[in-house]
């Protein structure tokens, strides 16, 4: 079952996922420019994303885990095609929608869209997050995780975890006592700070939730795209090290493509 991911910068990845493809959490300013992160708050970009939405391949569905501008920029509202399906919390599809971006769908927590073709079938499901430490959160705006459960008539299904930019929780184990094991993770790290407030996942915290989880794979993203970004992805190897955790850790550079399954390298096949 073929599954893998293509990274383009901060959590901006291609997931190629048996027949579909989703664009997750599309950011494609420019290294220089800022980012809108509300509240009155800016962050500059420090790299250059590898894609611009005229090169995308053909879509299924872009995959947005909160409205923040290093998530969803200025240009992605411009340049995307206006009748994807974006699937998203209620809060960023309300907005979406109101841009006219007609096909965007707001989804609660453990609400799951379909996607069919042929006998193939692939879930998407919202799963809880908390963007902000107590009642910071309310300064934050709603995120959401995901699960992506792709499966094949007659096949063992394979699953995967889109963290969004959430804090790790302990509550966070109910992910995968609802839809099973995980066979890979996609962690949004870098410690981001606002007005001092830890609002992602550090290195340590990641390795926090690996250890939660329990992913086969897990790959690393949103570490070192934007000046807010405090923990750098060596933060996150390293907990990761000291702990000794279960998961193949896989780095990926921007413009780079690794397979999702614990079964391959980047190369090919074990």
């Amino acid at each position: 079952m073929q599954t893998s991911l293509e990274f383009l910068g901060t959590a901006t990845t291609l997931l190629r996922l048996g027949p579909f493809t989703l664009l997750t959490d599309p950011n494609f300013l420019h290294r220089g420019q800022r980012a809108y992160l509300g509240k009155g708050l800016f962050s500059k970009r420090l790299t250059e994303p590898s894609r611009q939405p005229y090169e995308l391949p053909e879509l299924d569905a872009v995959v947005l885990s909160h409205l923040h501008g290093d998530h969803f920029d200025r240009i992605a509202r411009r340049e995307l095609d206006r009748g994807l399906p974006v699937l998203t919390t209620p809060a960023a599809g309300r907005k979406l929608r109101s841009w006219g971006f007609g096909s965007a769908r707001g989804m609660t927590t453990w609400e799951t869209h379909e996607l069919v073709d042929g006998d193939w079938r692939l879930g998407v499901t919202a799963v809880p997050g908390q963007h902000g430490p107590g009642i910071a959160r309310h300064l934050m705006p709603p995120v959401m995780g995901t699960v992506l459960e792709l499966s094949r008539a007659g096949g063992a299904p394979w699953r995967g975890y889109l963290s969004g930019d959430t804090l790790c929780r302990p509550w966070l184990r109910e992910i995968v006592e609802r839809t099973g094991p995980l066979d890979a993770a996609v962690l949004h790290l870098g410690g981001t700070r606002a007005l001092g407030l830890l609002v992602t996942m550090d290195g340590d915290q990641g390795a926090d939730l690996v250890t939660l989880l329990r992913p086969a794979v897990t790959v690393p993203v949103h570490h070192d795209d934007y000046t807010v970004f405090r923990s750098p992805l060596s933060d996150f190897l390293r907990a990761c090290d000291e702990r000794a955790v279960q998961t193949q850790v896989r780095t990926v550079a921007r413009g780079a493509t690794i397979p999702l399954a614990a079964g391959e390298r980047a190369g090919g096949q074990e």
